[in-house]
């Protein structure tokens, strides 16, 4: 389980290393355009949701409990991207790509 650390708290915003690593490159994305928007989560066992403003000054940290970063499913990507785009923000979405399936065509890609 990966966690984000925004802002100057110590409190961290727990995500599944897989999906941390998708929001990570949306989030870039919008940064380092210095845009700023909503993420926007559900809580685990249905027990909520939380909204955060981002912001390009306000310092973001991610950290992730696998050594190796997951093969990454652009069409994840491109779902986070488009809710990004959108009125409501970033939401946290849920992968509807097979990440096996998505790692292994970029495998065959790569040969």
């Amino acid at each position: 389980m990966g966690k984000m650390f925004y802002g100057s708290t110590k409190d961290a915003i727990w995500i599944e290393d897989r999906a941390l690593a998708h929001l990570k490159v949306v989030i870039a994305t919008k940064l380092r355009r210095n845009e700023s928007f909503t993420l926007s989560w559900r809580h685990p066992d249905d027990a909520g949701r939380s909204t955060i403003w981002v912001h390009p000054a306000i310092p973001l940290r991610f950290v992730f409990d696998e050594p190796e970063p997951p093969a990454l499913s652009t069409e994840w990507i491109t779902a986070m991207a488009n809710s990004a785009n959108s009125s409501g923000g970033i939401s946290l979405v849920p992968e509807s790509v097979d990440p096996e399936q998505d790692e292994a065509e970029s495998d065959s890609a790569q040969h």
